[in-house]
């Protein structure tokens, strides 16, 4: 893990590089060394390598907990790390973290309405919410001294907009032991992992939305054809015609309290029976 020392230095580095220092002149054109990408942008390219492989079937979730993790590593400081999902009506919850003692500390921000991460997802705010004295915090008078109780002194949250207007999809927290560990992190980096997170989230809810209603055509596809299959015999066996074998289906299903697909189906398997 890369130190506070060498996280400084590879910055430096490339602000150095980006202001046109370092380089030396061949002829009327100034080159430049290619800067040492150094720990976060090595951070960030692993992040990049861990989100194109995450497998499909684990979806948002499987993205989600990749996150997490490269956030923990991101910032090293933190004690632990979750991501807070906010739903359309409002509501928030927790699906993944570093620590089970995250979805509590989670919990009482949801609970109370106070908090980072409830800040940090309004449309009123600039993403990046913190407090390094939760005990003596105004902001969070039931909030703060809970989750002090805990043993967490600080936290800070990131919202997690791909783009648009907000509110934002939620928020990663970061929950420390104490202010100074909060002190040290890099809210640049945390904002940028942000970014990713929110892009990555859409794009996977993207993907599960289109999962849905394929298999939701394949569904209307399948009971389509079951249900020609059963009016068919139906017709055959009854001498009706279409409407009429459809209203005995119909009628079996209000009478039974069935779908109409499964007393199709029933009827398709054991047409011989009939």
């Amino acid at each position: 893990m890369a130190t506070e020392e060498e996280w400084q230095a590879a910055r430096t580095r490339f602000v150095r590089h980006e202001a046109g220092g370092g380089g030396e002149r061949a002829g009327s054109v100034t080159v430049h060394e290619a800067p040492d990408p150094g720990p976060l942008a090595a951070q960030f390219v692993g992040l990049s390598q861990d989100l194109f492989t995450v497998p499909p079937e684990t979806g948002v979730l499987g993205v989600l907990e990749r996150v997490v993790r490269r956030a923990a590593t991101i910032v090293p400081s933190a004690a632990m790390v979750s991501v807070t999902l906010r739903e359309p009506d409002g509501t928030f919850h927790t699906p993944t973290e570093t620590d089970p003692l995250a979805t509590r500390a989670d919990g009482i921000q949801y609970e109370t309405g106070e908090g980072p991460c409830v800040e940090a997802t309004a449309s009123s705010s600039t993403g990046f919410t913190s407090s390094r004295d939760l005990a003596h915090d105004d902001r969070y008078p039931r909030f703060g001294p809970r989750v002090v109780d805990l043993g967490f002194t600080a936290v800070c949250s990131t919202g997690m907009f791909p783009g648009g207007e907000p509110p934002r999809l939620g928020a990663l927290n970061y929950y420390f032991r104490d202010g100074d560990g909060l002190a040290e992190v890099d809210q640049d980096a945390m904002l940028i992992l942000a970014s990713y997170a929110a892009v990555a989230l859409r794009a996977a809810r993207g993907v599960e939305a289109e999962k849905l209603r394929t298999a939701q055509l394949t569904e209307a596809l399948q009971s389509r054809d079951v249900i020609g299959q059963a009016k068919g015999i139906l017709m055959q066996r009854r001498g009706a015609d279409a409407d009429e074998a459809f209203d005995i289906l119909r009628r079996a299903s209000q009478d039974l309290n069935i779908k109409i697909r499964d007393i199709a189906e029933t009827i398709a398997s054991r047409r011989v029976e009939l």
